[in-house]
């Protein structure tokens, strides 16, 4: 399912991530850490892959465009469980 998200709101759900959750994400996913953190707004292509994001400039860093939020909705959960 595709979702639009600020920029800003993507990095703060990461930022709020507890530690070892990038690799508790790329095992469940059976991805990368890097390619995790490339869904997070993070450009190493040549450790991680892209993954369905498409950003457009604007306010708040920007518009981005999720392809599968999957990985997102997990991280909320990661994030909410921490707090």
């Amino acid at each position: 399912m595709e979702k639009k998200i600020t920029f800003n709101e993507l990095r703060k759900i990461k930022d709020s991530l507890p530690d070892g959750s990038i690799r508790q994400l790329a095992q469940e996913f059976e991805l990368k850490e890097e390619t995790v953190r490339n869904y997070f707004g993070g450009a190493n292509y040549t450790d991680g892959r892209a993954v369905g994001i498409h950003m457009e400039p604007g306010p708040n860093g920007g518009i981005v465009l999720l392809d599968d939020t999957a990985i997102l909705e997990r991280a909320q959960q990661l994030a909410s469980a921490a707090v």
